[in-house]
Formats: C-alpha cells, structure tokens, sequence
C-alpha cells in the first residue's frame, strides 16, 4: 500500500520543481526528503526522479504518480473536512498567514478570540505577502491567506479556492506635517506629481499597483526610498523623505510628523480570506473566517 507521507512528499517535489523546495514547503531536510524518496521509489519499483544538471527532475512515472497523488491529498483534505463538520468541533491544527499589515491589525484579536473559544484548536501563523500567500494555500502549506485586492488591480487568483470578505480598508496619503499638502481635508493624487515617493520593495503586488495607478493618471512616479514594513515608511516621512500609501489597518499609531489625508476619489483595498475549495466544510476555516471579520468590524 502507497504511504501517505511519501506521497505528500512527491506531491511537493511536484509543486516546487525541487528537493530543496519541497523541504522548506514540508519543513523538513532535504535529506529526509530523498530518503522518503528512495523509499517510495522501492516501494513501487520504478524510478521516480532522474538527475537534471545540478536537480532533479521528475521521470514520466514520477509524473503520473504525482498526480494521483495530488487527487489522494486533496480526497484526505474533503474526508478530513467531512469529519470535522460531522464532529461540528472546532479542532486540530489551523495555519493561518497574511500580509504584514493584516498579521498586526487583525491577528491578535482574531487568534486570541479563537484561543479563548476554542481551546482544542491549535493555531500557527505567519506573515507572507499576498501572492506567496496564495501560493501557501494553494501547494497546503497554509489553510488559510489573509490577501488583498486593489479596487482598481485584483489580485490574481487560480481556481480551486473560497473566499470570504474581511475589511474594506480606505487609504490615506501620509505626508510630513510641513509638506505644502498637509493642511488640506482631501487630495487627489495627481497633487504628488512632483514629491518623492517611499513605496514597497519593488516586484510586490502593492509596489507595482501604485506604478500603475499612478501612470494611469500620467505620472511617472519617483520612487526615492522602498521598505516592506508600512511602519519603516511612515518612518521615512515622519524624517521628510517623502509620501507614501498609508492604509488604515495596522497603521496606528502614526509616528509625530506625519500627517494622513484622505484621498478625493476613494482609494481602497479589499482584505478577505481565502482557503482550498475541498476544505470549505471545515469548522475550524469558518470559525477564523468569523474571528477575523469579527476583528475587522473593531477597527471601524
């Protein structure tokens, strides 16, 4: 009989190309990754992977193994789904991610809610931009992703998975308090044509909206200073180095210096959750789902 570990392994190697990814996915060495390797390749007598230049790649029945065995893990995630539900407990183990600014505005309260209520549920979480959070749900690294869309750019999203709306977050501008701008109830964005900019690091899915949004309303935006965290941004400001993106959830409290102004046309991002489509019946997905919607609504 195939082992389910070894074909949990296999389906890693599968989704991440290599050994070395197909360990940081399951946590574990890559040794022991070859090693389950070698077990499953004597277990069903035939060659499973074949050298490519310095990797390894999948053989045609690695292929074909690797793909029943995607199905196999995702019927062990409806039974164990169906279990749950029939239970109508909230239990086992919850892996739960989000974007920096999501992990501080809604994971404290959300998690320390779900501890409370439900003690039997074991919660890991941890911070991952949108897509790579994405891409955590989707290989089940992680059960659910705390994502975002842009209201004019979506996030790109595959088939194959729930959703669920948490926040409708509102941005503001952050400015120092003597920029020329501070004084006013509303701007536009066209107002920044000649400021600096502190945005995201560049290739994140928040970085390369504002150059969209931006060019589409005709300005080649200067980016002078990039770092992930809102907190280092408003950081940069507060010290006069520019303007940047600042979405209220997770902001507070703004450092002294700065100064937040709404946008005229609003500009908004839309936080939900997702999670795989076969794990929908879970009762531990839809009591984080609640817990954190329940977080969000506290922020007002």
């Amino acid at each position: 009989m195939l082992n389910l570990e070894r074909l949990r392994t296999l389906d890693a190697l599968a989704r991440h190309g290599s050994v070395s990814g197909a360990a940081e996915g399951l946590h574990i060495t890559t040794s022991a990754v070859s090693q389950q390797m070698s077990k499953l390749e004597r277990e069903i007598g035939q060659q499973l992977l074949a050298k490519n230049g310095r990797g390894v790649r999948l053989t045609d029945a690695g292929r074909l193994l690797a793909e029943h065995a995607a199905r196999i893990l995702s019927q062990v995630e409806l039974a164990q789904s169906d279990l749950e539900a029939q239970r109508g407990q909230v239990v086992g183990e919850l892996r739960l991610v989000a974007f920096p600014t999501a992990l501080r505005g809604l994971f404290p309260a959300a998690l320390a809610a779900l501890r409370a209520e439900h003690p039997a549920l074991r919660l890991r979480s941890r911070e991952l931009e949108p897509e790579r959070g994405v891409d955590a749900v989707i290989r089940g690294d992680a059960d659910v992703a705390v994502v975002l869309d842009w209201y004019n750019k979506p996030l790109p999203m595959p088939e194959g998975l729930a959703k669920a709306q948490i926040l409708d977050d509102r941005v503001e501008i952050a400015m120092p308090e003597g920029h020329r701008l501070a004084g006013r109830s509303e701007v536009d964005l066209e107002d920044f044509a000649g400021d600096e900019w502190v945005a995201w690091p560049e290739g994140e899915f928040c970085h390369e909206w504002l150059l969209y949004t931006l060019r589409t309303k005709g300005i080649e935006p200067l980016i002078a200073h990039r770092a992930e965290e809102h907190h280092t941004q408003l950081a940069l400001v507060a010290a006069g180095l520019g303007v940047c993106v600042a979405p209220r959830l997770g902001r507070d409290p703004m450092p002294p210096g700065v100064r937040a102004v709404p946008v005229r046309h609003r500009v908004h991002r839309y936080i939900y959750a997702v999670w795989r489509a076969d794990a929908d019946r879970r009762p531990s997905i839809r009591a984080a789902v609640e817990a954190l919607q329940a977080a969000a609504g506290r922020i007002g």
